[in-house]
């Protein structure tokens, strides 16, 4: 058996555990006295009478994460999905969080999980998938309003997952290959139709091109016998211009008309030679009157002479 100073080593220990009493940082302590709420205690050493005050509630001043658990919702277009989430909240108060509800971590989770039923509720499956954001904010304003008597600052809420049934994702796979096969045959064919552009703008730059050589090939050819043209005539002129100088200097009717004689005859002799038929030789008559018509032609290029003016020259291009 213990003796009496043990009893009173024991006793002088439980008065001091029940007298002092340290609080963390980042916690506070709600200290009744005879039932009733008393003083908020705040990090460090404190002094509680004994068997009068007692600490009734330890409270947490850091943010506290809380999983929320996976529920069944049904959205606007009757499709079953199962959604959970998480839920960060911080005592702010804890007085309100001591004496305003009996244990505001379920109450949040239930509140949660209601307002998440309601949210999934307005929405139909693919807005369901796609406006997250949405979800949590609305959720988010609810749980803070409802919170706010309880001392408790609900500071975010997140989404972990949806899953629609297997039938559902089956069908969205399905969906999302036909789009996906849907893009692909349109990015090809405007692929095909660019492509066909570019060729048809391609030849028709050619076409233009090419006719514009064949129109500058044409033109020029048709310059170049312009040019051939008025070189033979200006070439032409100027020979008959000196012939006609030179029948109107002094012998030159002679000479003129003993050069044209020497070519009827050499002509004449050719077509004897080469003719099948028999000829008959030309009179005295006939040769006579030829001259007088050669003669008729000298006296007009003697007189006409020097009205056969130099062609002028042009440019050469």
């Amino acid at each position: 058996m213990f003796g009496i100073p043990a009893v009173l080593l024991l006793l002088v220990l439980f008065v001091i555990w029940k007298t002092f009493i340290i609080v963390p940082h980042q916690h506070a302590f709600i200290k009744e006295r005879l039932g009733n709420y008393s003083a908020t205690l705040g990090s460090g050493f404190h002094f509680l009478i004994p068997i009068v005050d007692r600490v009734a509630y330890r409270h947490t001043l850091k943010e506290e994460s809380i999983d929320v658990p996976p529920q069944i919702c049904i959205t606007k277009d009757n499709v079953q999905v199962e959604v959970d989430g998480i839920l960060y909240i911080k005592v702010v108060d804890p007085k309100l969080a001591s004496y305003g509800i009996s244990d505001y971590r379920f109450a949040s989770i239930q509140l949660a999980q209601t307002n998440m039923r309601s949210e999934i509720g307005k929405l139909d499956l693919d807005h369901t998938l796609m406006e997250r954001e949405t979800i949590n904010d609305n959720i988010i304003r609810a749980l803070d309003l409802a919170s706010d008597p309880w001392g408790v600052k609900v500071t975010r809420y997140e989404i972990k997952n949806i899953m629609p049934p297997k039938t559902v994702l089956a069908t969205m796979e399905k969906q999302m290959t036909a789009e996906r096969d849907k893009r692909a045959e349109i990015f090809h064919s405007e692929g095909e139709r660019s492509a066909t552009i570019n060729r048809s703008e391609g030849d028709k730059v050619e076409s233009i091109n090419v006719s514009e050589g064949e129109k500058m090939r044409r033109i020029n050819e048709a310059e170049g016998r312009a040019r051939q043209i008025e070189l033979v005539a200006e070439a032409t002129a100027e020979s008959i211009r000196l012939v006609a100088a030179a029948i109107a200097r002094p012998g030159g009717d002679d000479a003129m008309k003993l050069r044209i004689a020497e070519e009827f005859i050499r002509e004449f002799g050719d077509v004897v030679e080469t003719s099948k038929t028999q000829v008959i030789p030309l009179g005295p008559a006939v040769i006579q009157s030829f001259f007088q018509g050669v003669s008729g032609i000298t006296e007009a290029m003697k007189t006409d002479s020097g009205q056969f003016p130099r062609p002028p020259k042009t440019p050469k291009q």
